[in-house]
């Protein structure tokens, strides 16, 4: 049963088109994560579906019940029932001292008490740990509901959707599957993209160089020798001038053909960005930070109790643990070097949520040359990666939204002259793309980092060892998230399952080199949905 449709919804900032949708329809039960880049109308989109925006032209026809959840918001009510209470592991009653994981899990928690038909969610897992992340996403998995969410957080975005939303300068576009589909999807696009584009070119240019020879050809018909008589003279005329009709006619009727190929785009190729400590500030020394006996406590309360650590050169880890558990404790300890020992040619570049570090009276480009090691092209580079292209450079920091702070404080530490990085929460505020680019600098990064942050993603994708926080203890474990929680509970292999995988990586493949060649669409359609399908029973085995 459809839920929601949209029919010609225009919405305009001044001059600025938002929103240009000209059919989209919601139906029972779909799950939808809705992504873009910061500025693309994503929230806008949900408070038009909720009527908290109502200055847009076109048709919104809503059949259902609907709760919103916003980080910014407070709870519409005081109080929760005792079996969401019990669930969402939170009081039954809302105060402001709770902590923002806290409020987060209340408001979801009471969204899903009243059993809405359509649910949503704008960024529910912010101030969330990674325990209540798990919580969250397991709930929002057993919800029978048609679901809306703006997320950052790709595992969230993988478990709950089914079906991704794509927002770019303000069209939408639909893609089956979850993110990590939708991400499968756009690189095929972009294979495609390029395919299409090299052979356009091919044929332009055979077909150019048929023309030019064909042009070569009809200029060298001579013309009538001076010994030949009149006769024979006209005769050669008249021969020459048909070869010379045809010849033409061949050229013009080549030209045609150009000027009537189908257009095709070079697809945008991102340039790759090294970021290389300068070998005047490497560190030699095999360990960075070290400690033993480290112990810690506020008043009472023990945060530390006899725990270690040890970061070793050219590592990038992830910190992770509960609320409270210690984390910002921590990294306020090794800053000050507090009950550490530092290798003394260490530079420490420090990321926190504060961005006390800009200048908001300076524009973007001035805030960063002004400790940056890396020449003015290079830092162009990383801004326009992050989508700080042109002129926008010169835009005075004082004028930039949340997220795009975010984003210049990260470029300017990590272009800092610096041998080791520490990210506390770099991903909060920031858009999936520019997520992406700030852990492709980090992996192709040849210095150490440490970083704090709840998306699983994030972590998985760039570190190579965690510090688990636990019992006042540190735990070091190598490897990411995932392989840490598959070490605490390893299945045993099933050798038909392990067949079963190679034989959908093997079809896998095929269907890729089909989708290069000269399929039909209506067989690329179906190539594609096959392609999806089997990425699901691979993540399933």
């Amino acid at each position: 049963m459809q839920k929601i449709e949209m029919k010609n919804i225009e919405k305009n900032y001044g001059n600025r088109r938002i929103l240009d949708i000209e059919d989209l329809k919601i139906f029972t039960g779909e799950k939808i994560g809705i992504v873009g880049n910061n500025g693309e109308g994503k929230t806008t989109l949900l408070k038009i579906i909720k009527g908290l925006d109502k200055d847009y032209d076109g048709q919104l026809i809503i059949k259902g019940s609907i709760e919103y959840v916003s980080q910014l918001d407070e709870a519409e009510s005081k109080f929760l029932n005792g079996k969401y209470s019990s669930i969402f592991e939170v009081a039954n009653k809302y105060n402001k001292n709770m902590s923002g994981g806290e409020k987060t899990r209340f408001k979801i928690a009471q969204a899903l008490s009243k059993e809405p038909e359509i649910l949503i969610l704008d960024e529910p897992t912010s101030n969330l740990d990674m325990d209540g992340i798990e919580l969250v996403s397991r709930e929002l998995e057993k919800y029978l509901g048609t679901i809306l969410v703006v997320s950052h957080d790709r595992t969230l975005l993988d478990r709950v959707c089914d079906k991704i939303l794509e927002l770019d300068g303000g069209k939408i576009k639909s893609y089956k599957g979850n993110y990590s589909d939708y991400k499968t999807q756009k690189e095929m696009e972009v294979e495609r993209a390029s395919f299409e584009y090299n052979r356009y070119v091919n044929e332009k240019n055979r077909l150019l160089t048929v023309r030019d020879n064909v042009d070569k050809k009809s200029s060298s018909i001579r013309r009538t020798p001076s010994r030949m008589g009149n006769s024979e003279a006209r005769l050669h005329r008249m021969g020459g001038q048909k070869n010379k009709m045809k010849l033409d006619n061949t050229a013009k009727a080549l030209e045609t053909r150009i000027e009537h190929l189908e257009v095709k785009e070079k697809p945008k190729e991102e340039e790759k960005i090294k970021l290389e400590i300068l070998e005047t500030s490497k560190v030699h020394s095999k360990v960075l930070i070290s400690g033993e006996k480290i112990n810690k406590k506020f008043g009472k309360t023990i945060i530390f109790d006899s725990a270690k650590i040890e970061i070793l050169n050219n590592k990038k880890y992830a910190l992770i643990g509960k609320n409270g558990s210690g984390k910002t404790s921590l990294i306020d300890m090794i800053i000050k070097g507090e009950s550490l020992e530092k290798s003394q040619s260490l530079k420490l570049g420090y990321f926190n949520q504060e961005m006390k570090i800009l200048d908001d009276n300076k524009t973007i480009l001035e805030n960063i040359m002004e400790t940056t090691i890396y020449d003015e092209n290079f830092v162009r580079l990383v801004l326009a990666r992050l989508l700080f292209r042109g002129n926008r450079v010169y835009e005075q920091v004082a004028n930039l939204s949340g997220g795009e702070k975010v984003k210049v404080s990260l470029a300017k530490i990590i272009l800092e002259d610096i041998n080791m990085l520490i990210l506390d929460e770099p991903t909060n505020y920031l858009d999936i793309a520019s997520l992406e680019v700030i852990e492709e600098i980090l992996k192709d990064y040849d210095g150490s980092v440490l970083i704090v942050s709840h998306d699983r993603a994030f972590i998985d994708n760039i570190v190579d060892e965690i510090f688990i926080i636990e019992d006042k203890k540190i735990i070091n474990f190598a490897g990411n998230i995932t392989e840490y929680e598959k070490s605490k509970n390893k299945p045993v292999k099933n050798k038909g399952e392990e067949n079963k995988k190679l034989l959908l990586e093997n079809e896998m493949a095929q269907i890729l080199g089909r989708l290069s060649g000269d399929e039909s669409e209506a067989s690329k359609k179906l190539l594609n949905d096959r392609y999806i399908e089997i990425m699901r029973e691979i993540r399933e085995l």
